[in-house]
């Protein structure tokens, strides 16, 4: 390594340019969600695991035909199943 280094004509910023359409973001992402990725860019024999994971979510939002209402109805139908139908007699009482 040498004592000094000539940074006169050096540039700031990232070494590698984002280009066009891209944004460059710092995200957590869970150990084995990861882990999945890049062992599915390795097992083919090299790739950008960011790449892929990119595709996986732009294939994610082009296959939800359903509006975030309707996920939410649903959603709340079969988990609460108690609020799907009112319960009987509810709409009919005697009073």
């Amino acid at each position: 390594m040498k004592k000094e280094y000539d940074f006169s004509k050096a540039k700031r910023g990232p070494v590698v340019a984002t280009p066009p359409g891209k944004t460059r973001i710092t995200i957590r992402i869970d150990d084995d969600v990861l882990g999945w990725f890049r062992a599915q860019v390795h097992s083919v024999g090299g790739g950008n695991y960011q790449t892929l994971m990119n595709s996986a979510l732009r294939a994610h939002i082009e296959a939800r035909t359903e509006n975030l209402e309707e996920i939410l109805r649903r959603v709340i139908r079969e988990e609460f199943p108690q609020y799907h139908e009112p319960p009987n007699n509810a709409l009919h009482s005697d009073r």
